[in-house]
This record gives structure tokens, sequence and C-alpha cells, in this order.
């Protein structure tokens, strides 16, 4: 038996779908943020183009890049160190698209990301559509079935205001920043980047390229490890470093706008480690299940381990269309549900340790992890059977059809009470989550 062979198809279930931790980040920022001081009472900051910022701070942004590459070494585990060729130097004399480039490639990120000057707006506010740009003017990923994304467009020097800045960052690096970096993607800057071959999922699926950035499994059994070392092999810590202390430097060094921008990007990673199915490879299913499903498979039996695969993944997007629909739904209708009020809650900031580098996977990841069976129990006992419970039913393929919360309506009260409570407990992780890792960039930004 390979050992990378082991939990290969659980792996599948993971990333066989788009790897969105949350279905719209921005939504959800909007709500966990707009009464915190710090941001929703925030002075207006003036757009700047990307460029502008790189060229201002080139010099510092070569020695920070250098100190984040040597903190990734020493502190993520398998991380792959980047190509010295990468390395972004300091060139005042280049033009401003090969600084950019240099600067994306430095990341490892996608040469392809817009980063354009965008927000999307509020839904609970109706939006001026003589603002409203094209879905690709910022997004290069196809646009979804049923896609309820609008983005307006923003011009250099006019004034914005930092909760739109940060919540429309905040769902940004689910538009391209992540796709097709590894070796064996179809992409010429996959191949130069060295983080190696895709760990897990399917290399010519665009979405499964990201999961790898966006999912964490830090807490796993010790025997997964074993018999899966790749899975190890996770980088959203790599990404909240680098975005955190890019934000920090854009602050300190008088680039607001940036700040708040980089901050956003930040955010996502954090936030995206709050869903129990990107910290928990399967939430509900015990190691020894997940491992007899596997070898039943390498005999030649295949059926549990595929239901399983099935049943994960339906569970998985079941979930972010249900508390979508909700927070939508209560947007649209400028109403204020449970939901809402979590995202705000503020009882438990106060027992939460400080931010740091490590605080995604210490405390974020490790608390997800643990609500993984929890929430599983309750999707299964609440929704219908046919989306969470029958192997044959693919709920993926089917979503754009599916009115999920017209469903739920029909199901029985005491148990979709219990789900809703479960949904209600994740999004105040992720209200409380998202505003710590504000203040602790804040503080870093802070100018001498």
């Amino acid at each position: 038996m390979k050992p990378h062979s082991l939990l290969l198809a659980s792996l599948f279930a993971i990333t066989c779908h788009p790897a969105w931790g949350w279905s719209n980040h921005a939504l959800v920022s909007y709500r966990a943020l707009e009464k915190m001081p710090e941001v929703a009472s925030a002075a207006p900051v003036a757009v700047e183009p990307l460029e502008v910022f790189l060229k201002a701070e080139e010099k510092a942004i070569e020695r920070l890049l250098a100190e984040q590459e040597s903190w990734a070494r020493a502190n993520i585990t398998s991380y792959a160190p980047r190509p010295d060729a990468l390395a972004f130097t300091a060139s005042p004399g280049r033009p401003d698209d090969a600084r950019r480039l240099a600067f994306l490639m430095a990341l490892r990120v996608s040469p392809n990301s817009k980063l354009a000057l965008f927000i999307q707006p509020d839904p609970r506010v109706p939006a001026d559509p003589s603002r409203l740009v094209p879905f690709g003017s910022v997004n290069f990923l196809p646009e979804q079935a049923n896609s309820t994304y609008r983005f307006a467009g923003l011009k250099p020097g006019e004034m914005v205001a930092p909760l739109a800045v940060v919540a429309s960052a905040s769902d940004e690096p689910d538009y391209g920043l992540d796709i097709n970096l590894w070796e064996d993607s179809p992409s010429d800057w996959g191949k130069v980047y060295g983080f190696g071959k895709l760990p897990f999922g399917n290399p010519a699926l665009y979405f499964s390229t990201q999961a790898p950035f966006h999912m964490g499994f830090y807490h796993q059994d010790w025997i997964l490890y074993q018999a899966a070392p790749f899975i190890k092999r996770t980088l959203p810590l790599l990404r909240t470093h680098q975005y955190s202390s890019l934000a920090a430097l854009a602050f300190r060094t008088g680039h607001p706008y940036w700040g708040w921008r980089f901050t956003g990007l930040t955010l996502h990673y954090v936030q995206d480690l709050t869903q129990p199915y990107h910290a928990n490879l399967a939430p509900g299913d015990s190691t020894v299940r997940m491992i007899s499903a596997n070898l039943l498979a390498m005999a030649g039996m295949p059926k549990q381990r595929d239901d399983l695969i099935v049943l994960l993944s339906n569970r998985h997007l079941a979930l972010e269309k249900y508390q979508n629909q909700l927070l939508m739904a209560a947007a649209v209708a400028r109403q204020d549900t449970a939901l809402e009020v979590a995202l705000r809650k503020v009882d438990r900031e106060s027992a939460q340790p400080a931010w740091s580098d490590l605080y995604p996977r210490d405390v974020v990841a490790r608390e997800s992890y643990a609500a993984g069976e929890r929430v599983a129990r309750a999707i299964v006992a609440a929704m219908p059977a046919t989306f969470v419970a029958d192997p044959a039913f693919d709920f993926g393929v089917k979503e754009a059809g599916i009115d999920l919360a017209a469903a739920m309506a029909k199901q029985d009260a005491a148990k979709r009470a219990e789900l809703d409570r479960m949904v209600a407990e994740l999004l105040e992780n992720f209200g409380i989550h998202t505003r710590n890792t504000i203040r602790g960039i804040l503080k870093a930004g802070a100018r001498p």
C-alpha cells in the first residue's frame, strides 16, 4: 500500500467542488464589522492603485517580503521555499507593470489577479447602477450560476469608507489569487513557483487548486498524518502572514487604502478556517471510518468510500448555501435575525488570545475542528435527507436549482432551530476572529 493512497479519496471529498469557506465573505464581513468602532468610525481613505503603493514603498517591500520568506521557512510545516529568483528586488527605473508582476510572483499568487479598484456594495444599501462594473473586471474566474455578486468601480483619489474596503477585500481571495499555482497546474507560473505538485485534489479542476491555501488540517488524529503526510501541505498561515504584514506596512507608511485592502485579504483565510469543513477532513466521520472505507475501496469495493465523498461534499455545500440564503434575505429586507446578532456579539472577545502569526492555526482552526462533529450532526438532523444523507444525490450538480431556505421551512421546527443555533455559533466565531485579527493588524500598523 502506498502511504499517500490511504486517504486520497477522502481528500477528494473536500476538493471536488469550489473550496469556498463561506459563500460570500463580504456580506458576512459587513455585518461583523459595521459596529466595530475601529472600522465603522474610521475616516474615509483615498483610493490608490496598487502600482502607486509598490513604487512609493519599493525598498520597504523588498525587506518585508524577504522577512516573510524567512518566517515561513521557520514556522510552516512542510513549507516549500520560494525560489530565490522570485525574490522581490527594488528597481526604481522599471515600468509599473513590471514591478506589479514582480510583486505578485514574489508572493506566489496568480499573475492574472485583478486587484482592481472596486467595492462590493452592502446589499442593505441600494447600489448606484451607474457605478456597477462587469463581473470579469474584478474576478477572472467564471461567474457561477445564480450569482448575486455586484461590483462597483472606484477611481484613484476618491474617498471610500474603510468598512467597504475591508469587507469587499475579505471575499477577494476567491477571485483567482490562489488558482493554478502548482507544478502540475495548467499554467506557466505554477512551473516556477516551487510549491511542488498539488498535494490533493485534481489539478485539472481550477477550483481544486486553491483548496490547500484555504483549508488547514492542523488538528487531525496523528494516524492520518502518518498515513497521508501530504495533508500537512496546507498554506493559510502563509497567506495570513503575508497579507497581515503588508497591511501593517501600508498603514505605517501612510497608505491606508492598502492597509485596509490587505487587511481584508488576511481576513479571508482566517474566516475560511471558522468553517468546520475547512479545518476538519471529515466532520462527523471517524478516522476509523475513513480508513476502513479506503481499505474496502482498495480491495475492489469502493461504494462506502464513494458514498462518504458525496455526503461530505453535499453537507459542506448545503451549510454554505443555507447561511448565505439566510443572510442575503435579511440584508435585502434590511432586518436583523439571530445570525446578524451573532456576528456582532462581543461577549467572548475578551477571552480570546491576542492576534499572532499562529493565531489562525492555534485558535481559529482548533475551535472549528472541535465543532465539526456537532455541526455535521445538526445538518443531518435538520436538512432534507435527499440533500445531506443520500449519496445518490449530488448537491453540487443540482445546487443552482435548489431553494434551500424554502425546503428548510418544511422541516421539523425543533431540529431546524438547533441547526440555526449551530450556524449562529459559527458566525459568532467568524465575527470574533475577524475583529481580533483587525485589532492585531492595526496595532502592528500603528505609525510611530
